[in-house]
């Protein structure tokens, strides 16, 4: 592990912000308006006058879907979650591109002093053998 006066600020920065404990959520919000199915009921002929909203939360957990029904409170909450989450996403992109850029500039600096290394050596002798003589 590289001391901490080595690590590049931008991966200092990044690495803070990614410590920090919150709560997250990965899937989606959904919000519907449904028609109760009651023919006398004002929802059955406008559209404005449907039920809600109904608030579910849905991801996918080992390959399927699975919803959630929320209420009005519990959804503001699971939107700044959801927000949350987005945000962790972008500063774990943003990371991974500052590390990479860290890396490139180790691999440059050992490949610098690996070249100085090389103009310092001796240089071989530039004699060779003259050519053999065919025969006639």
């Amino acid at each position: 592990m590289s001391k901490i006066e080595e690590v590049p600020e931008p991966v200092r920065i990044l690495a803070e912000q990614l410590s920090r404990p919150r709560p997250l959520r990965r899937g989606s919000l959904g919000e519907r308006y449904l028609r109760c199915g009651k023919p006398n009921c004002a929802c059955a002929t406008r559209a404005e006058a449907r039920h809600g909203p109904y608030f579910s939360l849905t991801r996918v957990v080992g390959g399927r879907t699975r919803s959630r029904r929320l209420t009005a409170q519990q959804a503001e909450r699971v939107r700044q979650q959801l927000a949350a989450g987005q945000e962790f996403r972008r500063q774990v992109e943003a990371y991974w591109e500052a590390g990479e850029q860290w890396a490139e500039a180790q691999l440059d600096r050992v490949a610098a002093a690996e070249a100085a290394e090389k103009r310092g050596s001796k240089k071989q002798s530039t004699k060779r053998s003259l050519p053999k003589s065919r025969p006639s």
